[in-house]
């Protein structure tokens, strides 16, 4: 099938086999450093990871044409190469967060299912065939599992991967019936062959609907869509900050990428059917996830609720199914995990002083430490889209694309979610700037805790005022699916 290897299909793949090289480096060190050495093992995943994000910049950019290669396994088009640099930028992010957290820090596994993880995903956004994106979304999900159940001493946290774990196979084996379910009546296991063998076959159109929604369980578990989001304010709460973090951002990223890939590519014939179908799903998630953050008390749960509702907005341009609905989507998790990376970063810093996730906890915190307040203040008017941020250009594409394609209900909608929104993140940040702190003791934040909330803020600016690169980026990404 592969008969002769060219460069080009090399670099398709040059971050996967980079990340390969560096889980086998990481492995190494492990077992040549010994104790408080092994913290140098932080260090080095994040510069790994840098270094990879360098060379697919650089190396592994698509073509003029997009092009399946590896037998037609994977696609190296600008959509995988987005979802690629965001799923590495993320997990450099998260390893300099990681550092200071003594339950995962020095433990050489945890980078080895970081990265195992960070490799998944990278094959998520490029797969063009049913078998690859199963084994794909296994070789994601199954580290995660593991992560946020890491913190052993922990019963919140073994709680959290325990529920993680059961609810995400028994929904995995949903969806892989979906998907043997899809094979079957198409014929094909290629993606990109589905549309047009489904047509010659005539399948009827109810058949496929019922396919969809057994595919849709799957991958609706992935990025906590409701009714399928129940897993994440518990698992958010008792998983490490980090690894809540990195979940939140780059695997529902993840998820996205391979929803907007198979459900444009793969059922065109039920179309109006499936933009029902997610545009209900976005209404849904939207309004769930705004009213019950409004009652959290705990930040974590807080931020989950959020990420719930923030998914209904990435929705519609799903539901546009339009290449200004891609682009939405892509420029939405753009913005969306560096917020929320930015907006975790500081959760991060602050449990390492008080030992708290508790909101009452975070009073005063802009007399403890301003740049922490600012870093959340920022962080939080973006997630409520409030320009000129980052988060109010993804909202207006969002919002733009439902209403091009025709659904004006949705985007109203949005915009009033958005208010709701806007309510909780203001009622935290009161606490903030107006509640008078609890311990007038200084929060001191590490310096790589510091650069990576200063790189995850000052992007979430330049995503809000320098438009073009980020833009065309999110352009050519949707471009590539039509």
């Amino acid at each position: 099938m592969f008969g002769n290897i060219t460069s080009s299909m090399l670099l398709a793949i040059l971050p996967e086999i980079a990340l390969l090289v560096l889980i086998t480096v990481i492995f190494i060190a492990d077992l040549v450093l010994h104790g408080k050495q092994n913290s140098n093992l932080a260090g080095i995943t994040a510069v790994g990871i840098a270094a990879i994000f360098v060379l697919t910049l650089i190396y592994a950019r698509p073509g003029e044409t997009d092009e399946l290669v590896w037998g037609g396994m994977l696609r190296h088009d600008w959509l995988a190469f987005v979802f690629k640099l965001l799923f590495l930028a993320s997990g450099f992010i998260t390893t300099l967060f990681t550092i200071g957290w003594e339950s995962v820090w020095r433990k050489g596994e945890f980078y080895v299912l970081l990265l195992t993880s960070l490799l998944g995903m990278t094959l998520m956004a490029a797969s063009a065939d049913l078998i690859m994106l199963f084994l794909a979304i296994e070789t994601t999900s199954i580290p995660l599992y593991v992560m946020a159940g890491f913190m052993t001493n922990n019963d919140k946290s073994t709680e959290s991967g325990f529920k993680y774990l059961l609810f995400g196979a028994m929904t995995t084996a949903v969806m892989l019936y979906g998907l043997s379910l899809l094979y079957g009546l198409a014929g094909t296991s290629n993606i990109y062959a589905m549309a047009e063998s489904i047509a010659a076959r005539a399948i009827p159109s109810p058949v496929l609907v019922g396919t969809l929604l057994l595919i849709l369980l799957g991958f609706g578990f992935k990025v906590a869509l409701v009714p399928l989001h129940f897993w994440a304010p518990d698992v958010y709460e008792g998983a490490p900050t980090p690894v809540t973090a990195f979940l939140s951002t780059a695997s529902k990223a993840a998820g996205f990428a391979v929803l907007a890939r198979v459900m444009i590519a793969a059922f065109p014939s039920i179309l109006a059917d499936w933009q029902t179908i997610i545009a209900i799903a976005a209404a849904l998630s939207m309004i769930v996830g705004n009213v019950v953050a409004l009652t959290q008390t705990n930040i974590k749960r807080l931020l989950a609720y959020s990420s719930i509702a923030h998914a209904g907005y990435a929705l519609l341009g799903i539901a546009a199914a339009s290449e200004l609905g891609v682009l939405s989507v892509v420029y939405y998790f753009l913005v969306y995990a560096v917020t929320n990376l930015a907006a975790f970063g500081v959760v991060i810093i602050v449990y390492h002083t008080t030992g708290s996730d508790e909101i009452s906890d975070y009073a005063g915190l802009s007399r403890r430490s301003p740049m922490l307040a600012l870093a959340m203040l920022l962080a939080f008017l973006s997630l409520a889209g409030v320009p000129p941020l980052g988060g109010f250009i993804a909202k207006v594409l969002a919002f733009a694309a439902a209403v091009d394609a025709g659904f004006v209900w949705l985007a109203v909608l949005g915009v009033l979610n958005s208010i709701v929104g806007l309510y909780y993140y203001l009622i935290v940040l009161k606490v903030v700037y107006l509640f008078p702190p609890k311990d007038e003791k200084a929060i001191p934040t590490r310096r790589s805790h510091g650069i990576a909330l200063a790189t995850s803020v000052l992007l979430v600016l330049l995503l809000g005022v320098v438009l073009a690169p980020w833009y065309d980026w999110a352009a050519a990404s949707a471009a590539s699916l039509f």
